[in-house]
C-alpha cells in the first residue's frame, strides 16, 4: 500500500489543508485505509461542483483504500449554513426521494471501479439512520457537551451569518454538530479514520476529529480540497442556462458536453488535472498545447470527453459529438436522435410555432439570428443563410413538410456559426 496518491491529489491541485500532513501519509502507508464523503441532498440531482470529491473518492479508491458514501437524509434536512441566509426547509419526503436520486447518481462512480481486481466496493450509507433515533436530551448531553461555543462561532460560515442581518439560527448552528456525529459513528460502524470534503467544510471538519478524539480517544484525519472557481469571478458550474446538474433531464449530456468544450483557455487549463484522470504526462502535453495553440481548445476537448463519458457514458459522448458536428454541416442531421437534437437545439437557442409555417426570412429574423427581414434578404442572396445544412436560395420560401427533422425541428443557420432551432408544436401546445 503506497501513500503516493497524496502526491497525486497534489499534483492535480485538489488539495487545500490537511490536519496533518505527515502523519496522514504514515496512515495511507499503513492502509488500507476507509474514508468517508458526505453529500447533503439539497437538490434531485448533484451538479459539476460535487465531480471534485467524486474525484477524490476515485483516487482514494484507486489506491487501494475503502470508500464509504454519505447521503445525508438528517443533515439534509437541517443545511449547512451558507454566509449570506438561511436555508430553505424542504419536507421529509422530498428529502427522501432526493436521497435516493442522488445515492443511485453516484453509484456508477465507485461501483464500475469496484469490479476490478483489488479496488474495495463502496459502502452507501444515510445519517438517518443513527440521527432520527437521539433524542434531544441524548443529543445535548452526549453530543453538545463536547463543543465549545467559541469555536463554534469562530467557524467561517456561523461568523459570517452572525454578522449579517439575517442572523442565523439553532438550527443551522447545530449543523456542525450533526456533521461531527457522522464522523463519529462512522469510526465506529465501518472504521473511518479518513474524511473529505470542500475547503468550505474545514470547520466540519475538523469538529468531528475533535469529537472522536474527545469520545473515543483515537486519531483521525481530514483532507479539504480547492474551492474550483472560474477565472471571470463567476461561479463554477454555471452556464447560460443556469447549473449544470449530472442528471441529464436536467442538464442534457449535450449541454453537459458544450460546458466543458466552452470553457475560458484559464479555466480549461486549470480545470485539466483537477478533473482528468488521464496520466501526468498526458496531461502535461494537453496543457503544452494548449498553452502554445490555444485555438486547439485541446483541453477542452479533452475535458468534454472524457467527463461526459464518465458521467453519461460513451454512447451519450458520441452523441453528443455527432451533434455538435451535424449543427455545423459536417454530419448528417437526419441521424440524430430526436432528444438529442432538441438538446443541442434547446442549448444553442430556439422558437416555436404553431400554425402555417413562416418564410425562411421570417424565421431567420423570429430565432434571431437577424434583426430585420430586410437583412435576412441580404443574407440568403450573400449565400450566408441554411436550412438543415442546406443553402438557402428563396427568403421567401416556406419550409415543406418534408424539411422538418425528428422531433418537428428545423435547423437554421447564418454563416459557419450562429445556429437557431425551430420547433413545430400542434394547437394548443
Amino acid at each position: 500500500m503506497t501513500s503516493s496518491v497524496l502526491d497525486e491529489l497534489q499534483r492535480r491541485g485538489l488539495i487545500a489543508q490537511t490536519t496533518d500532513e505527515e502523519a496522514l501519509r504514515a496512515h495511507l502507508a499503513a492502509g488500507p485505509v476507509t474514508y468517508y464523503c458526505g453529500f447533503d441532498p439539497t437538490a434531485p440531482s448533484l451538479h459539476v461542483g460535487h465531480l471534485v470529491q467524486v474525484m477524490v473518492l476515485r483516487a482514494l479508491q484507486r489506491a487501494g483504500h475503502r470508500p464509504v458514501v454519505l447521503v445525508g437524509g438528517a443533515t439534509g434536512l437541517i443545511g449547512d449554513p451558507r454566509p449570506t441566509a438561511e436555508r430553505q426547509l424542504n419536507d421529509r419526503s422530498t428529502v427522501a426521494g432526493w436521497v435516493d436520486s442522488i445515492r443511485r447518481q453516484l453509484a456508477p462512480f465507485l461501483d464500475r471501479p469496484a469490479e476490478q481486481e483489488g479496488v474495495s466496493a463502496p459502502v452507501y450509507v444515510d445519517n438517518l439512520t443513527w440521527t432520527e433515533p437521539l433524542s434531544a436530551i441524548d443529543f445535548l448531553r452526549d453530543l453538545g457537551k463536547h463543543f465549545r461555543v467559541g469555536r463554534m462561532l469562530a467557524k467561517e460560515a456561523v461568523s459570517a451569518r452572525l454578522n449579517s442581518e439575517a442572523g442565523i439560527s439553532y438550527t443551522e448552528f447545530s449543523y456542525q454538530i450533526l456533521q461531527a456525529h457522522d464522523f463519529l459513528q462512522l469510526f465506529r460502524r465501518n472504521g473511518v479514520t479518513l474524511q473529505t470534503g470542500g475547503s468550505d467544510q474545514w470547520g466540519n471538519l475538523t469538529a468531528g476529529i475533535d469529537l472522536v478524539r474527545r469520545v473515543e480517544g483515537a486519531a483521525v484525519h481530514a483532507l479539504s480540497t480547492q474551492l474550483v472557481t472560474k477565472s471571470d469571478g463567476q461561479k463554477f458550474g454555471k452556464s447560460e442556462g443556469g447549473t449544470v446538474w449530472l442528471d441529464p433531464a436536467l442538464t442534457s449530456p449535450y449541454a453537459f458536453f458544450q460546458f466543458w468544450l466552452n470553457a475560458d483557455d484559464a479555466d480549461a487549463l486549470t480545470w485539466l488535472p483537477q478533473f482528468s484522470e488521464r496520466p501526468a504526462e498526458e496531461v502535461a502535453a494537453l496543457v503544452a498545447e494548449s498553452t502554445e495553440r490555444p485555438a486547439s481548445r485541446a483541453a477542452q476537448r479533452a475535458l468534454a470527453e472524457e467527463l461526459t463519458s464518465l458521467v453519461h457514458g460513451p454512447e451519450e459522448l458520441r452523441q453528443a459529438e455527432a451533434a455538435g458536428r451535424a449543427l455545423f454541416g459536417r454530419e448528417d442531421l437526419t441521424a440524430l436522435g430526436a432528444d438529442t437534437l432538441g438538446a443541442a437545439l434547446r442549448e444553442a437557442g430556439s422558437v416555436t410555432v404553431d400554425g402555417e409555417t413562416p418564410t425562411v426570412a421570417a424565421l431567420l429574423q423570429r430565432t434571431g439570428l437577424v434583426s430585420s427581414l430586410s437583412e435576412a434578404r441580404r443574407t440568403v442572396k450573400e449565400g450566408g443563410a441554411y436550412l438543415n445544412n442546406e443553402r438557402v436560395t428563396d427568403a421567401d420560401a416556406v419550409p415543406g413538410d418534408d424539411a422538418w427533422l425528428p422531433g418537428g425541428w428545423l435547423v437554421l443557420r447564418r454563416g459557419k456559426r450562429s445556429i437557431a432551432g425551430v420547433q413545430r408544436v400542434s394547437a394548443g401546445g
